[in-house]
């Protein structure tokens, strides 16, 4: 088992790499106690070479002193050569950090798996053992990466995440092939290309806050209250929970406190908080989101105003999609989502990703079709059968 530490060797294999035609690629990393991933391997696997070469597989350890990854990163940049990962957005994450794009071309085999009907999100452990009957070991599954030395036993379970992957990409390459659906899992993994899945705007952070019934007045001090914490973890390097909870920033955007001793009546607030420099930071949030004006403001749509879809024709919806699924062998998420079928059954030219590309063929059209009563579904013994009008 070879285990890369200094930038030389890492040079050699990555070199190996660029030979092939795709590695596969993981990661082991840390982020309980931190907000950037701390990286602490990356674990590399290419088949063998046209002309007999042997396969090549290593650890590489960015926690060695003096390593640059720089070699291996080239690599990851290299267009002619594709990458295999599995539920990839994570590592994803990492490169982007290191490199400020990602990687590609990309393989995502956990994507390739819903093209080829093995359900949404499978795990890395349950497809590894149907496509290659592998046994994988999970006593090491919750190692701290972080520690050095690490045993043979969990280098060991960390590299067989790789050399699976290489192993299980040509199986499924040949299934989506026979099939006529590379060309969906491309589609699917190119949305993996967007920066802003890796990193977070801090002036886009109020929109992973989940709120209901915000007055239009709460708004932009939201906006600014989650602007200040997303700055301050990433400046900390803290877990935004470790600055402020969600339930927290909501509070103030409604209190709205003016002072450090309004601040102090706040409930999700500590007792002393209130006099700390934070304290006045929140404060001058709260105002500069005070401050912006009506029109400047997003629209934010309130759920609980918002005209409901027809729970009947969202229904008749989700048989349609199940049937589609069963008959083609894929997952219902990779073709639509419960807010497009949502937008379906409400929206007369609904602007959602079923209604595009191969998922509008796929199901897109019968939808429309449904909804205007150019198509029926019958049951035909125990299936759902599919008849035009």
């Amino acid at each position: 088992m070879r285990v890369i530490k200094t930038t030389n060797e890492l040079k050699d294999f990555s070199a190996a790499l660029r030979e092939r035609p795709f590695f596969a690629v993981d990661t082991e990393f840390m982020r309980e106690k931190t907000y950037w991933p701390i990286l602490c391997l990356v674990q590399a696997a290419a088949p063998a070479g046209d002309n007999g070469e042997e396969p090549v597989e290593a650890i590489i350890d960015p926690m060695a002193d003096g390593i640059d990854l720089a070699p291996f990163l080239d690599a990851l940049a290299d267009k002619n050569v594709t990458k295999v990962l599995h539920a990839a957005r994570q590592d994803l994450e990492i490169f982007y950090r290191f490199m400020d794009e990602v990687p590609a071309p990309l393989f995502d085999t956990q994507i390739a798996a819903m093209a080829c009907g093995y359900g949404d999100q499978i795990g890395y452990e349950p497809l590894m053992r149907d496509l290659l009957n592998a046994k994988i070991d999970k006593g090491s599954r919750f190692t701290d990466w972080a520690r050095r030395p690490l045993t043979d036993a969990q280098l060991s379970y960390a590299l067989s995440d790789v050399t699976h992957l290489r192993d299980a990409y040509p199986v499924l390459l040949q299934r989506l092939d026979r099939h006529n659906r590379i060309s969906w899992v491309r589609e699917e993994t190119a949305s993996l290309d967007d920066p802003d899945l890796y990193f977070v705007k801090p002036a886009n952070a109020w929109k992973r806050i989940k709120f209901r019934g915000l007055r239009t007045a709460e708004i932009g001090p939201l906006m600014k209250l989650a602007e200040w914490r997303e700055r301050e973890a990433q400046e900390r390097d803290q877990p935004r929970g470790r600055i402020l909870k969600d339930d927290a920033l909501v509070e103030l955007a409604r209190l709205r406190p003016k002072s450090p001793a309004e601040l102090g009546k706040a409930r999700s607030i500590s007792g002393g908080f209130e006099r700390s420099r934070a304290g006045a930071a929140i404060v001058e949030a709260v105002r500069e989101g005070m401050a912006i004006g009506k029109d400047d403001l997003p629209t934010v749509a309130d759920k609980n105003n918002r005209t409901p879809a027809p729970a009947d024709v969202v229904e008749l919806l989700k048989v349609l999609l199940k049937a589609q699924c069963e008959h083609y062998g894929v997952a219902p998420k990779m073709i639509a989502s419960a807010s497009d079928l949502e937008e379906i059954a409400l929206r007369k030219d609904p602007d959602v990703r079923a209604m595009r590309g191969w998922r509008r063929e796929v199901f897109g059209e019968l939808a429309m079709k449904l909804k205007s009563g150019d198509l029926a579904l019958k049951l035909s013994g125990k299936r759902v059968e599919i008849v035009e009008t």
